[in-house]
């Protein structure tokens, strides 16, 4: 049999008194993707910190081909043979694909000036052979996001190593983009290499993984063969419960317009974007990476120029040219990135709930503690947000708790439209039932809620209507009745 590139046993974390990690176990064999599952706060991002050396252990032990090893710092674990892509990018904005591929790490020629004439070549030849299609010459700030994802998942592979990490790879990728890094899996497994694969969208985890370990609140709770494993099963294994419903949906659209779009234009590629969202409805923008989702929701905010187009909430014409005009006349925007553009990752759970709200919780410049600690604390009781205070720093929640303050913060407001951008994305299976359930509730309560979702089981699940985008435009409309996988690629692809 052959021998482990990766065996962990017993690894234990704690901060503060607090663990973080109390049984962590793992074994990874060559050639085979194995799936690293668990809920937010389980034990992941502690487990993939120590293994990478960029934080110590308490115990436990990690064998590499079978001997015991310690890495102190990254560097040792790179050396080792072990590379991650992790979940948050970070580009040198500034700089080429190739000289972000191998920063810090530059082919030197004559008098230890770089060789760029060999790094790019290098550079090319890897993103060729990983088929991604992006010129090693570009600069990354002319790459879309996804693009950029792509060149840290060929960042990783340039340090020739064994063991792959894939944290969340994803998670910014669209259909096409993630096929192209599923092929990637796919020739690095015949390669006869070892990926450890961390997502909580579950499809790609039965697409594409040959095993599973679940952690849960920080212990090794199972593993084995995915061939061997249900979906329901392994649901229960990751929330310790069972759950009756992915998906929680109540609502009843009515016949009342809450919002109307005509002819509506964003930046240049954007054209002619005409919808109605209705009371009680969950209605869902569907389109490929590109397809101009995101960029009809930040004209709707006032974060873009107006182009021309009308806007109308409940009959009357709107002319919202920034977010505080659009929050006084009752949207909400959940953005697709939380941590970037969603939260003050430097401020505490309070603060972060109640900024959209300042002007109810002071006297002239003057907080009303009182009154601002109440509205905080009704929110995470509203939302169950999982927090031993409101004064814990945001940074501090789990990626699920973290957008259900979010998304308090916006009711706090009293909305009327909730606008969620790809709201579940980076949450794990219960939250995201909690998030459908606030959906649900707010739509059969009389609002209505736009959402873009890259996650199809998500928009079949959830959506009452759906307008497809493609390349800036609108390439159909399809009922809930006419829904499915191939009617959504038909008309976004």
């Amino acid at each position: 049999m052959a021998e482990a590139l990766l065996q962990v046993r017993g690894l234990k974390k704690h901060f503060g008194g607090v663990a973080a990690l109390s049984n962590g176990q793992f074994c990874l064999m060559p050639g085979s993707v194995h799936a690293l599952c668990g809920g937010n706060g389980a034990g992941k991002s502690t487990f993939l910190t120590i293994v990478m050396g960029i934080q110590d252990r308490d115990a436990g032990i990690i064998l590499r081909n079978g001997r015991e090893v310690v890495f102190a710092k990254p560097s040792d674990a790179h050396a080792a043979g072990i590379s991650i892509i992790e979940q948050e990018l970070g580009p040198i904005p500034a700089m080429t694909v190739a000289e972000n591929i191998f920063l810090g790490r530059e082919p030197l020629a004559r008098f230890g000036r770089v060789d760029f004439a060999s790094m790019n070549r290098r550079a090319q030849e890897l993103l060729d052979s990983l088929e991604f299609g992006i010129s090693a010459r570009t600069v990354m700030m002319d790459l879309t996001v996804a693009e950029m994802q792509l060149v840290e998942i060929a960042k990783a592979l340039s340090h020739d190593a064994e063991v792959i990490i894939m944290d969340e790879p994803t998670s910014a990728l669209g259909g096409a983009e993630a096929s192209r890094l599923f092929a990637a899996i796919g020739r690095l497994k015949a390669a006869g290499k070892g990926i450890i694969y961390v997502s909580h969208r579950l499809s790609e985890i039965f697409q594409i993984a040959d095993s599973y370990t679940v952690f849960r609140d920080g212990e090794f709770v199972g593993e084995g063969a995915i061939a061997d494993v249900s979906r329901e099963a392994l649901i229960q294994m990751i929330v310790g419960r069972p759950l009756t419903e992915e998906f929680v949906k109540e609502n009843t659209p009515g016949d009342e317009v809450a919002l109307s779009v005509r002819h509506l234009n964003a930046l240049d590629w954007v054209k002619d974007i005409s919808f109605d969202a209705h009371r009680g409805e969950i209605l869902v923008l569907y389109g490929l990476m590109g397809s101009g989702r995101s960029e009809v929701f930040e004209r709707l905010w006032g974060l873009s120029e107006d182009r021309g187009g009308e806007v109308r909430l409940f009959g009357q014409p709107t002319n919202i040219r920034k977010p505080a005009q659009a929050i006084a006349q009752g949207l909400a925007f959940v953005t697709e990135d939380r941590k970037e553009t969603g939260l003050v990752l430097t401020s505490d759970v309070r603060a972060n709930l109640c900024l959209a709200h300042l002007d109810q919780l002071r006297l002239g410049p003057v907080m009303l503690k009182r009154r601002e600690a109440a509205a905080s604390q009704r929110m995470i009781d509203a939302f169950s947000i999982k927090t031993p205070s409101d004064r814990l720093e945001v940074s501090g929640l789990s990626g699920g708790n973290q957008q259900k303050v979010v998304l308090g913060r916006w009711f706090m407001t009293d909305p009327k439209v909730l606008m969620l951008d790809e709201p579940t994305r980076g949450v794990d299976v219960g939250a995201k039932r909690e998030i459908y359930r606030i959906m649900s509730e707010f739509a059969k309560a009389g609002g209505a809620v736009v959402m873009i979702s890259s996650e199809a089981d998500e928009v079949l699940g959830m959506a009452d209507r759906v307008v497809v985008l493609r390349d800036g435009r609108i390439s159909g409309v399809l009922e809930r009745a006419e829904l499915s996988a191939e009617s959504l690629l038909h008309l976004a692809a």
